[in-house]
């Protein structure tokens, strides 16, 4: 039995798919070229802001403080005066005009109208400065000083007297022409007492030996027999570029007390007193004296 005859189907070959044209920039385009410069561009700017900014920071923190000295000297003077005529009256009515008067070399008007009252016509006493110690000037603001002073005043009431010591502050205005004027009244105030500061002291820390400590010892008693009365040239054979003043006292050497020795750099340093009578006076004197000391030939005071 035969097959039915099939016709053969045409196989049709699959469409090529097209390539798809990619664009490509090359490294030498002037796109790319522009795009470089930017970044480059950038980068440059941002690392200069940045050390701009540092350097202005930098001149900003550094602040250039310009001290004055201020010489206070009439100040002081002008103080000085103003505590003589202001603390010194009489109960006189007479003497007190006349201190009322010299008070306006000193005093503003409203000033010289507060104090009428300080001294009263019937006061009981009479006061006079026995000594004056200014303690310190400062500006306070422009062309305006402060000034602390003590002012001790004997006190005379009929035939009985004593003294007594108050410390105040005054200000002052100096004008252009450097003139004083007193414009706040005298305040009480405090006074400078003893500090309880203690210098540390030194100590012989075994760098000298005991013979050049003897030969030092000996050389230091001598030239203090000779000192208070050496001439500037005799003094020139044991001090050196004049470490120490000529003095021309009438003080005879007595000995040296506690003597501390230390060596440094190939010279000696010497804390000591030297113990002295004052012969005008009788009284012993005991002066401290730190010196470095050389040795070429002879030993020498160099400091």
């Amino acid at each position: 039995m035969k097959l039915p005859f099939k016709k053969k189907e045409k196989q049709v070959p699959p469409k090529k798919s097209k390539k798809i044209k990619v664009k490509t920039v090359g490294k030498r385009k002037k796109s790319v070229l522009i795009l470089w410069i930017l970044l480059i561009s950038s980068l440059a700017f941002g690392i200069y802001k940045n050390f701009t900014a540092i350097d202005q920071h930098t001149i900003h923190e550094r602040e250039v403080v310009e001290s004055h000295i201020v010489d206070t000297t009439a100040i002081e003077s002008f103080t000085r005066n103003f505590i003589k005529d202001y603390y010194s009256w009489e109960n006189e009515s007479e003497a007190l005009e006349e201190r009322t008067e010299k008070l306006t070399d000193y005093l503003t008007g409203e000033l010289q109208t507060l104090n009428t009252e300080m001294v009263r016509e019937d006061i009981p006493t009479s006061s006079s400065v026995q000594d004056i110690n200014i303690w310190s000037v400062s500006e306070e603001t422009e062309n305006n000083f402060s000034v602390v002073y003590t002012v001790k005043q004997k006190i005379t009431e009929d035939k009985d007297s004593s003294l007594t010591n108050a410390t105040y502050q005054i200000t002052l205005h100096q004008d252009e022409e450097k003139n004083l004027v007193v414009i706040q009244n005298p305040t009480l105030w405090d006074s400078p007492n003893k500090s309880n500061f203690t210098p540390e002291q030194a100590e012989n820390d075994g760098t000298v030996e005991s013979e050049t400590a003897e030969e030092v010892t000996e050389f230091l008693e001598t030239f203090f027999t000779s000192y208070p009365t050496a001439t500037e040239q005799e003094l020139a054979y044991y001090v050196k570029d004049n470490a120490l003043p000529v003095i021309q006292k009438d003080y005879t050497f007595s000995e040296l007390m506690n003597p501390v020795f230390q060596e440094q750099d190939n010279q000696i340093k010497v804390w000591v007193i030297a113990k002295y009578l004052d012969e005008t006076t009788k009284a012993v004197q005991l002066s401290h004296y730190e010196l470095t000391l050389e040795k070429n030939t002879n030993w020498m005071i160099i400091e």
